[in-house]
């Protein structure tokens, strides 16, 4: 298989070859990259939620603190 590979022209081994694994497995190669995008911003966003609320907890409880001071 090797030898036959190595035998073809640059044009069938850098262009034919990728663009029907392309056509094969496109909607396989598009479903894995939609999943792993969608993880990424879904994790973004938790991690933005997480952060806020310890913002918010933060300045509430030493607003409360500072004026139980007085």
């Amino acid at each position: 298989m090797r030898e036959i590979y190595a035998g073809m022209p640059w044009w069938v081994k850098w262009i034919a070859v990728p663009v029907i694994a392309i056509f094969v497995f496109g909607g396989l190669i598009a479903s894995v990259i939609g999943f792993v995008i969608g993880l990424l911003f879904k994790a973004l966003v938790f991690v933005v939620l997480v952060g806020g609320l310890i913002f918010v907890v933060r300045k509430f409880t030493s607003s409360s603190s500072s004026r139980g001071d007085w």
